[in-house]
């Protein structure tokens, strides 16, 4: 990074265009934090969202490494002067923090500062959160530096737009948690309708077994054969069920990962068989991933479901700096005009909501009995 100032509308256009690339709340936070710390050329910063305990429910900051973080203790609380912004609502400039009779001093392992320029983050009367930067890097004459009336007047501005992606992104995220809920409603339906009807069938052949047995053991054979036939079948679907419904692991396995075990889970649990592959593929943006595998999952449903397919296969490939899904089957295939005039969109509507929420495109190439290919790409960070 550069100890040279970066201003002009240059330098402003680059930290808002940063903001407005990502959509989850977190990633939103540290692309604020570090946008604010190169914009004014400051040697920390950091930003704070509070919570309704007196503490901060989030707290990112920028220019102190992982080690010295932990080493720094437990998020701070809503004293001094962040609480003075917190609560009053208006920019603070100091000379030097520590000289501020607010000041209640930090822990050991901080590190040492002195300028100091903070601003709230606001959405109209609410304060979604509070800025800080600290040690301003320029040459020091007579000991004297720190932040100026224009510095405090860019970070305002870039507070105004770290307001509205803040804002966008707890907007989707809140989007997204309807959609998971709506999602496991449709599970949960599915389960009903499927292994309901399994299971009446499974007890009804159960019963003419049960009446066979005597007076024409060989059907009763014949029907104990059908009732091993339909537990497995509600078995495997209670299965599939459930890895639908398991949360993924993408914060903690990443996407590859996440998408190869449920690609197994799925192999063994249908017919089908399933395969993956991903050569060369990089790490993509919370919200990109999380819509690559959705999407990966709705065509799998499809392709599990409703196609009869023999082999299903999925890869996932660069695609520039961004990433290629593409989930194939040899299904019976359909007329997507067809299922567009009959009402049913087989989960269309939702994957290509899903691919145009973070950027991207969908294409569906199908005919019946010719299979069925979605293809979904997604720009990378």
């Amino acid at each position: 990074m550069s100890h040279r100032p970066s201003s002009g509308l240059a330098a402003v256009s680059t930290a808002l265009l940063a903001m407005s690339r990502h959509l989850e709340v977190r990633d939103v936070l540290k692309t604020i934090v570090a946008s604010a710390r190169e914009l004014l050329d400051a040697e920390y910063a950091a930003l704070g969202v509070p919570d309704d305990h007196g503490g901060f429910a989030q707290f990112v900051v920028d220019g102190v490494s992982d080690e010295q973080w932990k080493a720094i203790g437990p998020l701070p609380r809503q004293h001094g002067i962040l609480a003075a912004m917190l609560h009053k609502a208006e920019p603070e400039r100091l000379a030097d923090v520590r000289e501020d009779p607010r000041f209640e001093g930090w822990p050991a392992a901080h590190p040492e500062m002195s300028d100091f320029l903070g601003l709230p983050v606001r959405d109209g009367d609410e304060i979604l959160g509070a800025l800080f930067l600290a040690n301003k890097r320029c040459p020091k004459e007579n000991g004297g530096c720190g932040f100026t009336a224009e510095d405090e007047e860019l970070l305002s501005i870039l507070a105004q737009h770290a307001a509205i992606a803040l804002t966008n992104a707890r907007l989707y995220e809140r989007s997204r948690e309807l959609t998971i809920a709506e999602e496991r409603s449709r599970l949960a339906h599915e389960l009903h309708d499927a292994v309901s009807q399994k299971l009446f069938s499974l007890r009804l052949t159960a019963q003419a077994a049960a009446a066979l047995v005597d007076r024409d053991p060989a059907r009763a054979k014949g029907e104990l054969q059908q009732v091993a036939v339909l537990a497995a079948e509600a078995a495997d679907e209670l299965r599939a069920a459930v890895v639908e419904l398991r949360p993924a692991a993408l914060d903690e396995d990443g996407l590859v990962h996440t998408l190869r075990t449920h690609i197994q889970v799925l192999d063994r649990a249908h017919t089908a068989r399933v395969t993956f592959e991903s050569p060369g593929t990089r790490a993509l943006p919370a919200a990109q991933e999380e819509a690559v595998l959705r999407v990966a999952q709705e065509a799998l449903h499809n392709a599990l479901r409703h196609s009869d397919a023999g082999l299903v296969t999925v890869s996932l490939t660069r695609a520039g700096q961004g990433a290629r899904l593409t989930v194939t089957d040899d299904g019976r295939g359909f007329d997507p005009r067809t299922v567009r005039s009959a009402g049913r969109h087989l989960g269309l509507v939702s994957m290509r909501d899903r691919a145009g929420g973070v950027g991207g495109s969908l294409t569906v190439t199908s005919a019946p009995g010719e299979g069925t290919t979605i293809e979904m790409e997604v720009p990378g960070g």
